[in-house]
């Protein structure tokens, strides 16, 4: 398969997970809207009704975090700048953007991320 069909498929990958983290967000919002509508009976309701809200509230937050991901990375992919590693600027390797269709890093510089993530 070439370099072209290959972006191709992960666009389309991109695109796909885009339209179900959308509907993920859809959904969760749905569900805390209908949550802050419900009157708990008793201080366990209300406690169960709060940490649910906090719950889907970071996921959503989680989603929105993952579909900015995406979107950049198809905006790279419109204008070449895909599978550019943000801090070598050598190439991510194919296998990995399989895995991981919006990956910023190239693997080696991905451990050196987490690293210094893990250190401030």
């Amino acid at each position: 398969m070439g370099r072209l069909e290959e972006l191709k498929e992960l666009k389309d990958e991109l695109l796909s997970m885009a339209v179900s983290i959308k509907n993920n967000i859809k959904k969760a919002e749905e569900e805390i809207k209908l949550m802050g509508q419900q009157s708990p009976n008793d201080e366990g309701d209300y406690a169960i009704l709060i940490n649910d809200t906090l719950i889907d509230d970071v996921l959503i937050t989680k989603q929105y975090k993952k579909l900015e991901e995406i979107e950049l990375a198809l905006d790279k992919i419109s204008s070449i700048g895909y599978g550019i590693c943000e801090m070598c600027e050598e190439s991510i390797d194919i296998e990995r953007l399989k895995v991981k269709p919006f990956a910023k890093y190239c693997i080696y510089c991905r451990e050196i991320n987490e690293q210094e993530l893990l250190y401030k």
